[in-house]
Parts: C-alpha cells; structure tokens; sequence
C-alpha cells in the first residue's frame, strides 16, 4: 500500500537537499529555492511538473513501479534510498547487482559534469544507459535499442550498421574481444544469466560469432585507443577511459583526443555539427 505521507515527505528533503550543480544544471544569479526547484526535478524524472508536484501534495495517481524507478534515477538516489523510495510507494524494489540498470549517485555526478565530452555509461554487456550529447553525436542514440539488441557485443555480430562505425582493420580483433567478454561474464553470471541467452542467440545467428566462440579464449581486453568511422568527420582515433561501479558493474566511458591532433580537429567539428542540428530549424 502507498505512503502518500511518507512519499511526499521524502521526495520534498530529497528534491530540497539536492543543488543545481549536482545534477549538472547551471544556477543562474536569481535562485531563492532550497535545492532543485520542482519543474527541475520534473524534467530530471522525465516527467510533466504537475505529475511531480501533485506526488509532493500528497495526490494523484499511484505512480508506477517505471515512474517510480524514473524519480528515483532522476534525484540521483543511493540504492537504499531507491529502495526505501519503491517501498513508500507500495511497490518490491528492483534486484540489485550486475543485471539492474540503477545508476550509482556518484557515477552520475561524475557524467553530469562531461556534457562537452563524448562519453556513455553501460553495463557489463556493453548495454547503453546513459549519453552525453557529444557521445550521440560520435556514435548515434544507443540507448534507443530494446531486447538483445541493447548489448553492443549481442550488434556486432548482427548490425552490420554497427561494425561500419569502427576502422576495418580492427573488425577481427574486435570480434574476438567481444566473444571473450561475452564468454567469461556468461561463466561468471550462470546459465540463467542475460549473458547466457545472448550467447545461444548468437550461436544461432552468426556464423562470425560461431567462428571466434570456438576459439575458447577469455581475457582479451578493449585498446586503450579507439578508431572509429564517423558518417560525417571520417576517421576518428580517441582514447578511452574506463570508471568502474563495482557495485553495479557499470562502466562509465570516456573519449578524449590528442590535444593538436587531426582527431582532436574533427571532435571539435562533431561538436559544432551537433549545435549546428540543434539550432537548425525544423523543416517544413
């Protein structure tokens, strides 16, 4: 049963304890709110600010367990919070652990302050959570993705669109790492395991997957240095850098440039590129 009470309280000292800045919101010259002020937090639960306000007064619908897990991503909860927040609203808390796609506060706050950089959070199969604007912009939405599909490893060998993003010559190896990843988290995660099912999948769909999943290895790591194939700027090589949630087992990716080089060039041309298509007017 719901807690409207107790929901509104904790939501408010929530909502009141948080700042502009630690959500990676500007705040401004005129900010008089303790905290986020509600349309704030609105947009952050991806959610219209009369639903929120109404949740806040104690009135409204009984929020999802979706809408629910939405606020709780949105207020940058710790997991006991996400915990105690699905509780108040008469709904089981998710599982914790690798298969969940709670995102950890601080890995949150670390993302929010990268918006002029190109980088991604994902889970342990490569499954997109979270984009910077500029990480769109070098490798297209991958959040929008559903079912197997979600995992970059599960594209690879079924996307072809996908392999076109990446330098050719690192096709092979790159097949190769992304059979060993799959096999040791399948090992690790059990039978019953997401990693499990995408691994019969892909035994039964690609003859590329087959071929390397016969070769047995494990322990292949991804290049620090990434080259990819832009649609738009051509050949990009970026290092990436790898933050690990080792309690979720989420990774937040980073891809910078050589500062001077041809690389560091076209990443500053993406960026003008994707102010260029926001700004654009809609066409008629």
């Amino acid at each position: 049963m719901i807690d409207r009470t107790g929901l509104a309280e904790f939501l408010r000292r929530r909502r009141e304890s948080l700042q502009p800045e630690d959500v990676g919101l500007p705040r401004g010259q005129r900010r008089r709110t303790n905290g986020l002020r509600r349309e704030e937090a609105a947009a952050l639960c991806h959610m219209s600010t009369d639903y929120y306000a109404r949740l806040e007064r104690e009135r409204g619908p009984h929020p999802s367990e979706q809408m629910i897990a939405s606020i709780a991503q949105g207020l940058h909860l710790s997991l006991d919070e996400r915990d105690h927040l699905f509780r108040l609203a008469g709904h089981t808390p998710p599982a914790r652990g690798p298969a969940g796609d709670y995102i950890s506060p601080g890995l949150l706050r670390v993302f929010d302050r990268l918006a002029d950089t190109p980088a991604e959070i994902v889970t342990e199969l490569g499954e997109t959570l979270r984009q910077t604007p500029l990480g769109v912009a070098l490798t297209g939405d991958t959040t929008r993705y559903t079912g197997p599909a979600r995992s970059l490893g599960y594209r690879w060998f079924t996307d072809p669109e996908t392999r076109a993003r990446y330098a050719r010559e690192e096709h092979e190896f790159l097949s190769r790492m992304f059979a060993s990843g799959l096999r040791q988290i399948a090992t690790l995660r059990g039978p019953d395991s997401r990693a499990a099912r995408y691994v019969a999948l892909l035994l039964a769909e690609s003859e590329d997957f087959r071929r390397v999943w016969d070769q047995h290895e494990v322990g292949i790591r991804p290049n620090e240095t990434k080259r990819f194939v832009h649609p738009e700027v051509g050949d990009l090589e970026l290092t990436c850098q790898h933050l690990v949630d080792p309690d979720q087992s989420h990774n937040l990716l980073v891809y910078t440039a050589i500062p001077g080089s041809e690389s560091y060039d076209k990443l500053q041309l993406l960026s003008v590129i994707r102010s260029q298509t926001w700004l654009a007017p809609p066409s008629t």
